[in-house]
């Protein structure tokens, strides 16, 4: 008879937890315990902030083709400051995601408009730096931010150290114009020009008394975003485009949130994906006039899906010792997502015409936050399985989806040294 058979065994939940704080004095997981049963709320609090960012990039984005680039701006300025701030005094969870979404909202409206509104505000032989300049502000960003959470290790005063400053934007209100493209899809022409003299006057630069040729000036004005799929050429470049924005958003964002798998400090890793960051939008500016922009976003997504699928034989096969060579690989996949995000910016711009390029920007951009909803999940797949593979199957699934859009990528027109296109017609001709 075996003597153990009538013990009875019991589980008892955690109601109470010790936190190692030298890494971090306190963050929201600890105060709220995101811990054990409750460690998914973290990604959810992820998903929240993901799912902001695409309502704001296709709301916002439709507000700055109907009621002006500038309008929709400010009130993404505005919603930026009021739930960052607020968010530094949440102490509920179902606060804390209501206040990210807010806070991903205003981001993903910010992110699509001024993008659009630097490529409208400058001429042709500068759309390459406006386009990419504002992605080096991101990685400077990201690199501040590491220096910060390093010197500021309690999350309520780093929120607030990163948030209040945001105030300043305000004074844009005073100092940005309206984007004279805009304006003159409007037939608002006569402000489009004082616009253009004043930035002509700023230039020292002469311009002729007639500015507009109003005879055969192209009065198209906005247009629904539905006529896009008014032909089949469009219609598929459409979607090539919104595909290559999910996963390159999907990849670019889900590597960030991979640094806490890596072996190594933290802090040295977050640095590391943001220097990455900031090689990867400078490469851009090297070879985007040089060699065209399709073939730097083919050659950034495809470098960076291949070298998250080569980190499994570090993974795997490589000892303790030798996971600086995972780490190498994940950087080299971070600068290449990084090429391809900066470069995807650019290119969308110039593929798609004037009278839909702010909503078609944030429809692009909305695909780019489902990407972005996505990638915690796809982060949290390690958790599921055992052994070295939970390391390398978050990045061999980055891997794979990052090399299928690059491919899918080679079927779009180059558009170095064309025209931006105002009309359908023009974008349908951009590839001939």
């Amino acid at each position: 008879m075996n003597s153990t058979s009538n013990i009875t065994s019991f589980t008892y939940g955690c109601n109470r937890w010790v936190y190692d704080d030298r890494v971090f004095e306190s963050t929201f997981v600890t105060q709220d315990n995101l811990v054990c049963s409750r460690k998914p709320f973290r990604t959810h609090a992820v998903l929240a902030f993901m799912a902001g960012f695409t309502a704001g990039a296709l709301a916002l984005g439709i507000v700055g083709d109907i009621f002006g680039r500038k309008k929709a701006l400010m009130v993404s300025i505005v919603l930026h400051i009021f739930p960052n701030i607020a968010l530094t005094f949440a102490n509920d969870f179902l606060l804390f995601i209501a206040l990210r979404f807010l806070a991903g909202s205003s981001v993903g409206g910010l992110l699509a408009i001024t993008f659009v509104m630097s490529m409208e505000l400058v001429g042709p032989s500068k759309r390459m730096w406006a386009g990419i300049l504002i992605e080096l502000f991101w990685a400077f960003g990201c690199m501040l931010l590491a220096l910060l959470a390093y010197l500021i290790r309690d999350w309520r005063y780093l929120n607030l150290a990163v948030s209040v400053p945001t105030v300043l934007l305000l004074s844009y209100a005073w100092i940005v114009p309206e984007s004279a493209r805009w304006l003159i899809t409007k037939g608002r022409d006569e402000e489009a020009e004082d616009i253009l003299r004043k930035a002509a006057k700023v230039n020292k630069v002469e311009l002729p008394e007639k500015l507009f040729d109003y005879e055969t000036f192209d009065s198209e004005k906005c247009i629904p975003l539905w006529k896009i799929c008014g032909t089949l050429k469009l219609t598929a470049t459409s979607l090539i485009i919104f595909v290559n924005w999910m996963v390159v958003s999907m990849v670019f964002y889900g590597l960030g949130l991979n640094v806490g798998n890596l072996a190594g400090d933290i802090y040295i890793n977050f640095f590391l994906a943001s220097v990455a960051e900031l090689v990867g939008f400078v490469l851009p500016l090297v070879f985007l006039n040089r060699i065209g922009r399709k073939p730097v976003y083919v050659g950034g997504i495809l470098a960076g899906g291949v070298a998250c699928i080569l980190t499994i034989f570090p993974v795997l096969y490589g000892s303790e010792d030798q996971q600086w060579g995972t780490i190498f690989l994940w950087i080299l996949g971070k600068i290449g997502a990084s090429t391809a995000f900066a470069t995807i910016y650019l290119f969308s711009a110039e593929i798609f015409p004037t009278i839909l390029r702010n909503s078609a920007i944030g429809v692009s951009s909305f695909c780019a936050r489902v990407g972005g909803m996505i990638a915690p999940y796809i982060t949290s797949l390690g958790d599921e399985v055992k052994g070295d593979m939970s390391k390398a199957l978050p990045l061999i699934v980055f891997g794979m989806a990052a090399v299928g859009v690059g491919i899918l990528a080679m079927f779009l027109p180059e558009t170095l040294g064309r025209p931006l296109p105002e009309s359908i017609e023009d974008a349908v001709r951009l590839g001939r």
